[in-house]
C-alpha cells in the first residue's frame, strides 16, 4: 500500500502569483506530475492549500487534485479557510486501509500561526484509538515535536505534551505525519515499550532553511514529497519504509 503525502502548496487564485522563491501553481502542478508516476494508492494532503484563502485557490486545488489516479484526502492548515475546503471537497477524519488506519488530525487554531488539540479534539482522538487496535497512521499539519528551527518550533503543536500522553497508551500508533515546517525531517521517538516514526516533508511551495533561528527560505532546495509504503498484514506486526523525494 502506498502512501503519498503533499503538503503546503499555499496557491492563489491567479495562477501566475509568485512566492518568494517561485510560483506555487506552477511548483504544485510540477509535483502533482511526479506524484503520478509514483503509482500511489492514497494521497494526503496535509494542510497550507491556499496562501491567500480564497474559493478560487480551492477550486483550483481540487481541480487538479482529481487528476490523481487514487483516492486523496485533505485537512487544513493554519493558512486555510475549512469551509472553503468543504465546499469543495469533504474532509473526513479517519480513512479505511484494511490492515491500517489512518486519522486524519485536525491542529488549526483559527487566526493563528501555532496548532493545538485542545480537549475537544483530544477526547475524539482518544475515542478514535480506544476503538480501534489496527496499526495507526496519524496526518496532521502541524509538527509535534521540535524540528530544530527556533522559530518555527515557536508556531508547532502547542499542547504536544497531553499529545504525546496520549499515545503513550496506544502503542497501536506507528506513524505521524506532518507539514508545516516546510522542510524533510525525521525522528523515531520512543514512548515506552514502543516507537512511533514522526515524519515532517518538503512543502510543494517554498522551503524553509533547517536549523534557522528566525524565517529564512532555503533557496537551495527544491519542492517535493513523501512516500510511505505500508506492508500489508493480518497481525499487529506490520512493516513500512518511507522516503522523500524532489522535483527538478
Amino acid at each position: 500500500m502506498r502512501v503519498v503525502q503533499i503538503t503546503d502548496a499555499h496557491l492563489y487564485a491567479d495562477t501566475a502569483a509568485r512566492s518568494r522563491a517561485g510560483i506555487p501553481w506552477r511548483q504544485f502542478q510540477q509535483v502533482l506530475s511526479a506524484v503520478v508516476t509514483e503509482k500511489p494508492d492514497i494521497v494526503l494532503f496535509t494542510g497550507d492549500v491556499s496562501q491567500d484563502e480564497s474559493a478560487a485557490s480551492y477550486a483550483l486545488a481540487v481541480e487538479a487534485l482529481e487528476q490523481l489516479p487514487c483516492p486523496w484526502y485533505w485537512l487544513p492548515g493554519n493558512h486555510d479557510q475549512p469551509e472553503f475546503m468543504a465546499a469543495e471537497r469533504p474532509m473526513v477524519d479517519q480513512v479505511d486501509l484494511d490492515s491500517w488506519r489512518i486519522l486524519m488530525l485536525n491542529t488549526q487554531v483559527e487566526g493563528k500561526p501555532h496548532g493545538e488539540l485542545g480537549s475537544e479534539r483530544q477526547d475524539q482522538l482518544a475515542e478514535q484509538l480506544k476503538s480501534d487496535d489496527r496499526p495507526t497512521l496519524i496526518a496532521m499539519h502541524h509538527p509535534p515535536v521540535n524540528v530544530g528551527a527556533m522559530w518555527m518550533d515557536a508556531i508547532g503543536l502547542q499542547d504536544r505534551d497531553a499529545f504525546w500522553e496520549l499515545l503513550s497508551q496506544h502503542p497501536h500508533v506507528k506513524i505521524i505525519l506532518f507539514g508545516h515546517v516546510h522542510q524533510a525531517y525525521a525522528e523515531h521517538r520512543r514512548i515506552g515499550e514502543a516507537t512511533i516514526d514522526v515524519y515532517g516533508c518538503p512543502a510543494m511551495a517554498d522551503q524553509f532553511m533547517p536549523g534557522a533561528e528566525e524565517f529564512a527560505i532555503d533557496e537551495a532546495s527544491r519542492p517535493g514529497y513523501r512516500i510511505i509504503d505500508l506492508a500489508r498484514s493480518d497481525t499487529q506486526e506490520s512493516e513500512w519504509q518511507s522516503w522523500i523525494e524532489r522535483i527538478d
